[in-house]
């Protein structure tokens, strides 16, 4: 994220020289009322009202200079601090071969780097992680960390500690509790923006578990389970059967999106935040797709005007005007995620959004790339524009990191992190391949940032 500073304009005019330009600064104004405050108010008022005492040169001192660091020239652009712009980022990986859980991962978006993965947690093939919103509703809440594993149908619920840049110390998880999914296969899961609902998507088990969250982060107890079994059979080995692919939430917190690559079907559900139940919307309880498609994972647009579908066997993106307050969805586009001429095998896998909406990227897993399109805010519609190679193979997963200036792709076939700049017009640059460009992890799956 880019911080742009407000203009310091003053209200007075020209003329005052150093005192005018003085006195419109509004922190270094308050800095001189805590002075006055200092001289002025008996320490026995200020003992009574709880404020510690400060020796007063040191005082006015701390006040002008955290007015002042915080100042910004007018006009200018404030970018965040050397210290700000490392992110942390977790990786969840399967464990059949090196990887043995749960990684972190330091990636500094000044220089495009990646730090040692280092192991926070010991699991069997967590594969798909969730956080906890930040915004969460209610201070009490407490970061946390979800992940599936595949192996032991199982989702785990971690605390989530904030690094400290003071003491150099590392954000770290700790683990709370974890309960069985009942469902064979786990592979997506995804918190609501309140951070009290849990959701998980069973793909073996072709069903869907909900979780009401506790104050801490554990999982507290079970709110809703559905069985699906509706079966498209349009491919006849990977569609005989339901397999629920993806859990998303919409913007406005009230429905839950959930794809069904057997059914060729993506769910509807409402979702009461208040008590984190599900039920099926009541007039249109799921969208139908063409047999064949395997609907795997689904976005909404920043603006919420737009969902857009990941078909993992079409090799294409559905695109649809969501109206989340009335659950419809109306049909807009579907596009291929894969250039004109590719005769090889692939599937998709992942897609989202840039920050501003006008950019949507998809990966895929044999072609082994990142598709670009550009989207039409009033109408939806995507423009491809053109591909990246992920710097790997089998982008299973990527997301974007928190300044909205890389993407990072999870190859799971190479078992390795790459990091693509994103341009200025929102397009992507070839990943590079020097050491600490890219990341060798044995079978990363998803990566997460906080």
């Amino acid at each position: 994220m880019i911080l742009r500073a407000r203009s310091a304009k003053g209200r007075g005019g020209g003329g005052r020289g150093v005192r005018g330009a003085w006195y419109r600064t509004p922190r270094i104004a308050l800095a001189l009322a805590c002075l006055v405050l200092f001289r002025c108010v008996p320490m026995k008022y200020l003992s009574a009202s709880g404020l510690s005492f400060v020796p007063g040169r040191f005082f006015l001192f701390a006040a002008m200079s955290s007015s002042i660091a915080s100042a910004s020239p007018s006009g200018s652009a404030s970018f965040p601090a050397a210290a700000d712009t490392t992110f942390t980022a977790w990786v969840g990986t399967y464990t059949k071969g090196t990887s043995r859980g749960i990684y972190r991962v330091a990636f500094d978006a000044a220089a495009g780097r990646f730090g040692a993965p280092e192991l926070a947690a010991e699991l069997p093939s967590p594969s798909f992680l969730a956080l906890r919103p930040a915004s969460g509703v209610g201070s009490r809440l407490a970061p946390a960390l979800y992940a599936v594993s595949e192996s032991t149908a199982t989702v785990t619920a971690f605390a989530l500690s904030s690094s400290g840049a003071a003491t150099g110390s590392a954000a770290s998880l700790a683990l709370l509790n974890s309960a069985p999914t009942r469902g064979a296969g786990p592979c997506d899961v995804a918190v609501d923006a309140t951070g009290r609902t849990l959701a998980v998507a069973n793909y073996s088990g072709g069903s869907l578990a909900a979780w009401r969250l506790a104050d801490d982060g554990s999982i507290e107890r079970e709110t809703a389970f559905f069985q699906h079994t509706h079966a498209s059979h349009g491919h006849p080995r990977r569609q005989d059967k339901p397999h629920v692919h993806g859990v998303t939430f919409s913007p406005d917190n009230r429905l839950l999106l959930v794809p069904d690559l057997g059914a060729d079907r993506v769910y509807v559900f409402r979702h009461d935040a208040a008590s984190s139940s599900l039920v099926p919307h009541e007039t249109a309880p799921w969208i139908d797709f063409p047999p064949g498609s395997g609907p795997r994972h689904a976005v909404f647009s920043p603006d919420a005007r737009h969902v857009c579908v990941i078909n993992e066997m079409g090799n294409t993106i559905s695109v649809f005007a969501s109206d989340a307050a009335a659950g419809t969805f109306a049909p807009v586009a579907d596009v291929p995620t894969l250039p004109a001429g590719f005769a090889g095998e692939s599937t998709t896998a992942e897609l989202a959004f840039s920050p501003d909406g006008l950019r949507l990227y998809a990966s895929n897993r044999g072609h082994d790339s990142i598709a670009i399109f550009a989207r039409d805010p009033a109408t939806g519609r995507l423009t491809p524009a053109g591909h990246v190679s992920a710097g790997g193979r089998g982008p299973r997963h990527f997301t974007l990191a928190p300044d909205g200036r890389w993407l990072i792709a999870a190859n799971q076939g190479t078992g390795n992190l790459s990091a693509l700049r994103i341009t200025s017009d929102g397009g992507l640059a070839p990943a590079a391949t020097d050491a600490g460009a890219t990341l060798p992890l044995d079978a990363a799956v998803c990566v997460r940032f906080r």
